[in-house]
């Protein structure tokens, strides 16, 4: 597959990302978005401004670290440098012939593998946001920006709807299969840098795709701040799969808000993958509108040095006869730190609910600190849910076994916690992807 590589990126208004100037200087650029769009990013941007920082006294944020941080430390960053982008494009390959693929770089569209002719020819789309939004101004405002935020996070996913213009737009008609993946790589290169990475998947009845977005970085101890967001629309009978990577620098803050909404008998799964950031808070929303759906949601995160990941679920069902499944798996090293709190909500007509969730953690130090808090609010009296949590170590007979036959303690328990993950890996749908996550979780025991 042929890659078109941008030698010259648009550039993007530089300036802090606290500024009112920077939003305005950014909105100036946008000619080609409608008055709506405009109107909602001005909404938006208004809405940050307003809101304060969550406080510990918002029991969404529970067992969070105290939240101090300064939004005029980070920048939109212009152009960024032409060997950097090299680099990453020659990186942006976790399987060799991907379907379709796009590559971000500073919020900068660098490189694109377009989708075949006769995939265009049935209507599928597979573009940026900024062309989906000038090639197709009715759909995306039918869908962008279109959940309700519940979880926490509202000041950071208001900033991200002002100021986000790199992501991709994915939309399946009705009927069309699409059985190989498709991928989204976003980079950051440059310090200070903030980023805004959004991806809309439409997919309608009877459809199938399947979306793998990348989040990296150049270096990893460059500082750097992410919003990110996704949201998939699967529609009656349609088949979707998302999977995130997430492998940010360890000096990056991270803030991912994604949402689902599946109808009538569609089937959708999601895999998030964490290893990188020093402060990583990912929100999972879901709502299953109408009967039938089956949704799994599954989360592998590894945790190092300080790090501390927070996560945050809420499952919604609206209508009856319908099944959620969540698993989070948190492997913890050092003296880092995890927290789950997740929401089952059963709403008074969603009678025969099959719901699940499950939050399992292993401490690999005694320093390490895991925190969990599943909860149920049923209002219908014909359902099936459960949650649970469990934290545990190594056990030690095993780990001693292995290091008395000459295997370091680090790699020993490198290949018990692949042991743990292995539910979760086996998830992905090559050898090849498969294989390159395990190259990653397992990079994490070297650094």
């Amino acid at each position: 597959m042929s890659t078109t590589i941008s030698e010259a990126p648009a550039p993007t208004p530089v300036g802090t990302i606290g500024d009112s100037a920077t939003f305005n200087n950014l909105a100036s650029t946008l000619t080609h978005e409608s008055a709506w769009l405009k109107n909602k990013r001005q909404e938006c941007w208004d809405q940050f401004q307003e809101l304060p920082l969550p406080g510990r006294k918002d029991e969404r944020w529970r067992f969070s670290t105290r939240l101090s941080m300064d939004f005029n430390e980070y920048r939109l960053a212009g152009t960024p440098d032409p060997d950097a982008v090299e680099a990453c494009i020659d990186q942006s390959e976790l399987v060799k012939n991907p379907l379709a693929k796009l590559v971000f770089v500073d919020n900068h569209l660098v490189a694109t593998s377009p989708i075949a002719d006769e995939l265009k020819e049935k209507g599928v789309i597979f573009e940026s946001l900024t062309d989906g939004i000038q090639n197709h101004p009715s759909l995306i405002e039918n869908y962008l920006f279109g959940e309700e935020a519940h979880l926490g996070s509202e000041k950071f996913i208001a900033l991200h709807n002002a100021l986000t213009h790199a992501g991709a737009v994915i939309y399946v008609p009705k009927g069309v299969e699409l059985k190989d993946p498709l991928f989204i790589y976003h980079w950051t290169t440059q310090e200070q840098t903030a980023v805004f990475p959004h991806t809309l998947v439409i997919a309608e009845a009877n459809s199938t795709v399947n979306v793998i977005d990348v989040f990296n970085t150049s270096d990893l101890q460059l500082p750097a701040f992410c919003s990110a967001s996704g949201n998939i629309y699967a529609g009656a009978g349609a088949h979707v799969t998302r999977k995130v990577i997430q492998n940010w620098s360890y000096e990056t803050a991270s803030f991912q808000s994604d949402a689902t909404i599946a109808a009538r008998d569609s089937q959708v799964k999601t895999i998030a993958i964490n290893l990188g950031g020093k402060r990583a808070r990912f929100e999972n929303q879901l709502r299953i509108t109408e009967p039938g759906a089956h949704v799994t949601m599954h989360s592998l995160t590894v945790s190092q040095g300080e790090q501390e990941f927070d996560q945050r679920t809420f499952q919604s069902h609206e209508a009856p006869d319908a099944v959620s499944d969540l698993l989070y798996k948190n492997a913890l090293l050092d003296e880092s730190r995890t927290i789950f709190s997740g929401i089952i909500n059963v709403k008074k007509d969603a009678q025969r609910t099959d719901a699940y969730q499950t939050n399992r953690n292993l401490l690999l130090n005694p320093k390490a600190d895991a925190n969990s808090l599943p909860g149920l609010e049923i209002q219908a009296n014909d359902v099936k849910c459960s949650h649970g949590a469990t934290t545990g170590q190594l056990e030690s007979e095993e780990l001693f076994y292995m290091m008395q036959r000459g295997i370091p303690k680090r790699v020993a328990q490198q290949l018990m916690v692949f042991g743990f993950f292995e539910e979760i890996l086996e998830k992905f749908d090559t050898d090849e992807v498969r294989d390159n996550i395990r190259n990653l979780v397992q990079s994490k025991f070297h650094q």
